[in-house]
């Protein structure tokens, strides 16, 4: 029986954890760190640490994800970030770093930003972004937003990109827009919503979509044909702003256990199609990481 409580007349909510909230607790039989794998596998590709990185410029450089993947983890670069929009990402990143250190306002450092990812994406520097990976032997994976992945996935998959990552902020099971609803305004229609069932239908390579915070919505996704799921980021209470914002949160204990359930029935429901799940947020210290896989999390 979920944990419903009253929180005004009429309204109840669930009871939700974040990893500050629990703990593992351990059992009467220990193992030899020898004797344990953290390996996991995406399709045919394997990795010796249960880590991707957050496909963000703030983490992941084309040289950082060379070296994540030589140390058995999966890279994942921001095809929409600055090293596809300038030719020297490095000394632009480095001149805002430069005016943080001399005091700059966040307001100042933040429009600094805002203008380096007012250029527009050019696909030549992706490309080579994408082929400085590859040419490592590193596996190679690339984010995309759902509003650009029709017209950015072509030249991802021409440039070598093994992995193909969906993700945005908030990732819904449906999206309405203005052609749904009849507004009497006679406005014009939104722009099609990616279709990703039929999205990763016409792909070769695994698609990780994401991020979602609970059961039907991870159910949904996996339907899609996604080999994994990413858990968080946009609801993730600490990591984005966006709970202040919009005032969406769910703590990532509950949004993985949750996610994890969906996976299991999801692997009923197909005869043993397996989902992976992702973490993607609420992760600060080493001790977060053993209680996302104990959550339910792969990586």
């Amino acid at each position: 029986m979920r944990d419903l409580v009253e929180i005004g007349m009429g309204r109840t909510a669930r009871r939700s954890y974040d990893f500050d909230d629990i703990d593992i607790v351990p059992s009467r039989r220990t193992r030899s760190s020898k004797v344990v794998s953290t390996a996991w596998q995406i399709d045919a590709y394997r990795f010796d640490l249960p880590l991707v990185t957050h496909p963000t410029d703030a983490v992941v450089s084309p040289h950082t994800a060379i070296e994540v993947g030589k140390l058995g983890g999966l890279g994942a670069l921001n095809a929409e970030g600055l090293w596809a929009r300038h030719a020297d990402a490095e000394s632009a990143l480095a001149k805002v770093a430069e005016a943080a250190k001399e005091g700059a306002s966040a307001s100042e450092v933040v429009r600094r930003l805002q203008e380096l990812h007012s250029a527009p994406i050019r696909t030549d520097l992706l490309t080579e972004a994408v082929r400085t990976v590859r040419d490592s032997g590193t596996t190679v994976a690339a984010r995309v937003s759902p509003q650009h992945a029709a017209e950015l996935t072509p030249h991802l998959l021409s440039a070598g990109v093994e992995i193909l990552i969906v993700q945005g902020t908030i990732v819904s099971a449906e999206h309405v827009g203005v052609d749904d609803v009849d507004t009497g305004e006679g406005g014009e229609s939104d722009t099609d919503p990616l279709n990703l069932k039929d999205f990763i239908a016409d792909l070769d390579v695994p698609v990780v979509a994401g991020g979602v915070s609970d059961y039907r919505t991870a159910m949904h996704l996996m339907r899609t044909g996604a080999a994994g799921v990413i858990v968080g980021h946009g609801y993730s209470p600490g990591v984005t702003t966006t709970d202040q914002v919009l005032g969406i949160g769910v703590p990532m204990a509950t949004a993985l256990i949750d996610a994890a359930a969906a996976r299991r029935d999801y692997l009923d429901e197909t005869g043993g199609r397996y989902v992976h799940v992702l973490a993607d947020g609420g992760v600060r210290h080493s001790g977060d990481i053993a209680k996302a896989v104990a959550c339910g999390a792969d990586a």
